[in-house]
C-alpha cells in the first residue's frame, strides 16, 4: 500500500459575465453616481499540503469588515467589497487601476474538510485553509497475522 497523499481536487470556475483582463486606461470623467461597478475575478494560488490545501485570494483595496465567504452545497464563493479610493467632491480624471468588487467561486470535492475551514484576511491577500476530510487522508493498514 502507498504512503503517499492523494490530492485534494477542486474545481476553478470563473465568473460568466467576466471582464475583460486590460481595461481601457483612458476613461472620460464620470460623475460618482453615474459609474457603475463591476464584479472582477480575484488573482489566486492554491497549494496543497499533507495536511490540505492553502487557497490564497488577491483582493487589493477591500477591508476585512468588506470580505464575505459564503459556502452553499459543494460551492465556497468569495466576495470583498471594495471602497472607492477617490476623495469626496473629486471628480477622477484618469484611472489606470480598475476598481471593482471581486467574487469567486470554487467547486469543493468531498475530500476537504467543510466544518475545519478557516480564513485569515492581511494586507489585502485572503488565506484560507482547506484541511482534508480525515476519508481523504493516506494511512497505512496493518496486517495482522
Amino acid at each position: 500500500m502507498s504512503t503517499e497523499n492523494r490530492p485534494i481536487h477542486v474545481a476553478v470556475d470563473r465568473p460568466q459575465s467576466e471582464e475583460p483582463a486590460h481595461p481601457p486606461t483612458m476613461l472620460p470623467p464620470q460623475p460618482e453616481a453615474s459609474r457603475s461597478k463591476v464584479c472582477l475575478t480575484p488573482l489566486i494560488d492554491i497549494h496543497e499540503g499533507p495536511e490540505g490545501l492553502i487557497l490564497e485570494a488577491d483582493l487589493p483595496g477591500a477591508s476585512e469588515d468588506g470580505v464575505r465567504i459564503q459556502l452553499e452545497h459543494n460551492v465556497l464563493t468569495l466576495h470583498a467589497r471594495v471602497t472607492s479610493p477617490v476623495p469626496e467632491g473629486a471628480l477622477p480624471l484618469h484611472e489606470e487601476y480598475h476598481q471593482g468588487d471581486f467574487q469567486r467561486s470554487f467547486i469543493l470535492s468531498d475530500e476537504v474538510e467543510r466544518e475545519r475551514i478557516t480564513a485569515e484576511f492581511k494586507n489585502g491577500v485572503l488565506r484560507l485553509t482547506l484541511p482534508k476530510a480525515e476519508r481523504a487522508k493516506t494511512r497505512r493498514i496493518e496486517i495482522k497475522s
